[in-house]
């Protein structure tokens, strides 16, 4: 019994964890991005460009490859969520896409991000030679055509975020806050202050939910993923 206890204590914490770390960690990485406050959407070569030898992007980049696993533990923890509050299909449904989307996600930033840093060492001339090369995987080229699937993460979410809320699973503003963060969490390349302002809805309903979790054993959906 004792150690049951523990088990469900030990899953609810992780999972509050997950809540919290995941959106402050978005907020982190598009906030650090170049030209923030000049909005655009970017070329494959401005794409490239953006990314030579951008040593705090490449960190935030890593960190959101890493994260990728967190949201497959939040998509996990709706889908059980939403069954208890009978949205199971919503729950389902969206939660296999987020899923898929978060695998397509951690697949964009090892391809065409975590790539980059590899080459920082470099000279320019040897970077110059490599372009043809950079063009077609920024261009999404060949298999790299998979790396679309980053598309499903925020549809996948937007339906659970739309089961929460029919359901009243969560309170009403975290469930709107959720829906419109999810939506424009996926802006194209250059827009990241777009990016940036979903993250902090995201967080904004997240970090209370998580810090919730940990607190109160009795929290709804909190015993496990």
């Amino acid at each position: 019994m004792h150690s049951d206890a523990r088990l469900r204590t030990t899953k609810r914490m992780c999972t509050g964890l997950c809540f919290i770390v995941f959106p402050l960690v978005f907020l982190f990485a598009f906030c650090v991005h170049p030209n923030l406050t000049s909005p655009h959407f970017l070329t494959p070569s401005e794409l490239i460009a953006r990314a030579r030898r951008a040593e705090l992007l490449h960190f935030a980049h890593a960190l959101v490859t890493l994260v990728t696993a967190l949201l497959v533990v939040v998509a996990l923890h709706f889908m059980t969520l939403l069954e208890r509050y009978h949205r199971p299909w919503w729950g389902l449904v969206g939660g296999a896409l987020a899923i898929a989307g978060s695998l397509a996600l951690a697949a964009d930033k090892g391809a065409l991000c975590l790539t980059m840093s590899s080459l920082d060492s470099l000279s320019d001339a040897e970077f110059k030679n490599m372009m043809p090369g950079l063009l077609a995987m920024f261009s999404k080229q060949g298999w790299l055509v998979l790396i679309w699937g980053i598309l499903l993460l925020p549809v996948g979410f937007g339906i659970q975020a739309i089961g929460l809320l029919t359901s009243n699973a969560l309170p009403r503003w975290q469930s709107v806050l959720f829906l419109i963060g999810v939506l424009f969490i996926g802006t194209p390349d250059g827009a990241e202050l777009v990016n940036c302002a979903a993250s902090l809805l995201m967080a904004l309903a997240f970090v209370p939910y998580g810090v919730q979790m940990i607190r109160a054993p009795n929290t709804p959906g909190a015993t496990g993923a």
